[in-house]
């Protein structure tokens, strides 16, 4: 005869495997990550098509460009909520196999990336608010170069660097776990590197990180969809 304490067990094991039956991740998720590269992508393309990459310059685009800025930064708060559903998507398919040093840099460096990514934006939505309310003051006051600069720093200096982090945390787990093909996994070693090497020095090494979210993203979609478990590397 069960003892009480071995039915509460049984049922709260119960209860429990019907909770993750129920929480399961729809295969579906994965398109998180296309979302979140798609929104990053454009938002960047607006922003390097209306405004100088030169720190230092006068800010003409504050009158020529604000639209299109307006466009780009409103695209960065979606592309926010589509990163954090896209490493909820990546922890779900590490499940049990997560390393718990790795998991803390990981989920850490991508958590900063996305704060510092909303810093940067509200930093440039400000100045053009207020370009917008007084515009010569914005640039007599010496503002517009602090504001320019904060944003450029937080942005390719301090930003993308997380990101570098995110993917090398990424890539090691992937390798270590096998959750991804190798070739995907030392691609990402690769653009991380050439992130941190590279972010501030030119332009378009902002896009290197986007695409590899979209590279990743991709493959586990097409992956969960077929409904395939994965057995070692490919």
């Amino acid at each position: 005869m069960k003892a009480p304490a071995d039915d509460a067990r049984s049922a709260g094991g119960g209860v429990a495997s019907l909770t993750r039956h129920h929480l399961r991740t729809p295969r579906a998720a994965a398109i998180a990550g296309i979302l979140f590269s798609v929104l990053l992508i454009s938002s960047l393309a607006l922003l390097r098509l209306s405004v100088p990459s030169d720190p230092l310059e006068t800010g003409t685009w504050l009158a020529s460009s604000s639209r299109r800025v307006r466009i780009a930064l409103n695209l960065v708060p979606f592309a926010g909520v589509a990163f954090l559903w896209f490493i909820g998507v990546l922890r779900d398919r590490l499940g049990t196999l997560e390393d718990r040093f790795f998991a803390t840099v990981f989920l850490g460096s991508g958590l900063l990336f996305l704060g510092m990514l909303f810093v940067a934006a509200s930093a440039v939505g400000g100045l053009i608010v207020a370009y917008t309310a007084q515009p010569q003051f914005l640039f007599d006051s010496g503002a517009f170069a602090f504001g320019r600069a904060f944003a450029f720093d937080v942005m390719q200096i301090y930003a993308f660097k997380m990101a570098a982090v995110f993917m090398i945390t990424a890539s090691t787990l992937a390798i270590r776990t096998g959750i991804t093909p190798r070739w995907m996994a030392l691609a990402g070693y690769g653009a991380a590197a050439f992130l941190l090497l590279c972010s501030g020095v030119f332009d378009w090494t902002l896009f290197v990180f986007p695409t590899w979210v979209l590279l990743l993203s991709s493959y586990i979609l097409r992956d969960n969809l077929r409904g395939s478990n994965w057995s070692g590397w490919q």
